[in-house]
């Protein structure tokens, strides 16, 4: 019901321009003029929301999770780049620099100013850019923290310049209404933007942590934990994540994603599963103990609160097992009577993290690991091959199976195919629950 109310408000703020236009009253232009200004606003009205949604409100992200929530930004933000791209371009009505003394309604050209057209070519040529250097962000030669940069100055003046064009070009936004919503929608916009980037790092500053420990658990792969400097530390579901600041200013844009691998109230502090895979992981066997940290967060729904089923089974790649552990703990912690299961694929043996704790977890009762690796030794006697239709047929053999719970994290594609698997098998949508954080 959440998500019902979420996608209902922002079809109303998406759709409002259009109405508040209509009930001007005033003489339609031709069809393709009408449907190019309608675009038009449409867009600008999904590109102010875009702030919003990429703000980590987690009265948005709470039920839908962070990652529904990010991949709606980029969806609904190439939208609007067609909107935006193709509005030009079905306009019939001459594009003069002057409107004519006699045309009142502004029905027989669009009377544009050479400002006015500046600021929307500018606007024009600049979304399409940061939308193509976000999606082909891997491949540029820069660092998270250049791109982050590079992308909320260009959102901005982007917003700053579409407002412009629609204030003195726009034939219904010259209206005072119409001319106020985009006003309040754009001071929301910038609003988010501020407390994202000012308000949160000064909560952060009040609450800060220092790492206790940084500890290799497998290959290229590092267990590190913090602990709250006074205080009372971070409230939190087991499965979520937060967004970990190391050694740098909370205002600093040096912060990554990690998942929480330790169960809530854990006496050593919180803990994160971080593999070697980029910029600053690269170097994370290097940070030393002492080093203050920020949080901010919890984030994230891959999470058991308000879930149900007959068994837990935790489907995990990779350094995606970080939450999925916090969960097996939290449940061993509380001692669930549901049974667990725990599939963990892994390319090579020296991957695998926590290797004789989930040895321990394995031997008691109702609980289930299987280890799984795709390229194992020849003394391997665990499971072989890749988490697919067939291992799953395998170890679900279970009656019950489509009844139980199942908690899904790792690379993109074995999301993708677990996911269909377990609804091939007759696993109802609702009863699955994963979290990705990788899209083209």
């Amino acid at each position: 019901m959440h998500a019902v109310v979420l996608i209902a408000v922002y079809l109303a703020v998406a759709l409002t321009p259009l109405v508040l236009s209509a009930l001007q009253g005033r003489a339609l232009r031709p069809f393709w003029d009408e449907l190019s200004s309608g675009l038009a606003m449409t867009a600008f009205a999904i590109l102010l929301v875009e702030f919003v949604l990429s703000g980590r409100f987690k009265v948005i992200s709470a039920r839908i999770g962070m990652d529904v929530t990010m991949r709606v930004h980029q969806l609904l933000a190439r939208t609007a780049v067609v909107f935006v791209l193709v509005h030009p371009f079905l306009y019939h009505t001459p594009f003069l620099t002057f409107p004519l003394p006699w045309d009142v309604s502004r029905q027989l050209s669009l009377g544009l100013s050479i400002g006015s057209l500046a600021s929307g070519l500018i606007a024009w040529i600049a979304l399409p850019a940061l939308v193509l250097v976000s999606i082909f962000r891997d491949q540029l030669p820069y660092r998270y923290e250049t791109w982050r940069l590079m992308h909320g100055v260009g959102a901005v003046l982007i917003a700053v310049m579409t407002m412009h064009h629609t204030l003195n070009a726009g034939r219904y936004s010259s209206d005072p209404v119409l001319s106020g919503f985009w006003m309040l929608l754009l001071a929301a916009a910038l609003g988010s933007l501020g407390y994202s980037y000012v308000v949160m790092p000064l909560k952060e500053a009040v609450r800060p942590y220092q790492l206790t420990s940084v500890r290799k658990i497998a290959r290229r792969t590092w267990e590190l934990t913090i602990k709250p400097q006074g205080g009372d530390g971070l409230r939190f579901a087991a499965g979520q994540f937060v967004w970990l600041n190391l050694g740098h200013s909370p205002f600093s844009l040096h912060e990554n994603p990690f998942s929480i691998s330790s169960a809530p109230g854990h006496e050593a502090g919180i803990q994160f599963v971080i593999k070697q895979v980029g910029d600053f992981t690269n170097q994370i066997g290097d940070v030393l103990p002492g080093t203050a940290a920020y949080l901010d967060g919890p984030h994230g729904n891959l999470t058991l609160e308000g879930r149900s089923g007959k068994g837990i089974a935790l489907i995990a790649g990779g350094v995606g097992v970080a939450p999925l552990l916090s969960i097996a703990r939290q449940l061993d912690k509380d001692s669930d009577p549901r049974p667990l299961l725990l599939l963990y694929g892994n390319r090579l043996a020296d991957q695998i993290v926590y290797r004789d704790e989930l040895k321990l977890l394995g031997g008691k009762t109702n609980r289930d690991v299987r280890l799984v690796l795709s390229e194992p030794e020849p003394e391997w006697d665990g499971l072989t091959g890749m988490i697919d239709q067939a291992m799953l047929d395998e170890v679900l053999c279970f009656e019950d199976a489509s009844q139980w719970l199942y908690l899904v994290c790792g690379p993109p594609a074995m999301l993708d195919v677990v996911e269909q698997a377990l609804i091939a098998r007759g696993v109802p949508a609702g009863q699955i629950v994963s979290e990705r954080f990788y899209y083209d």
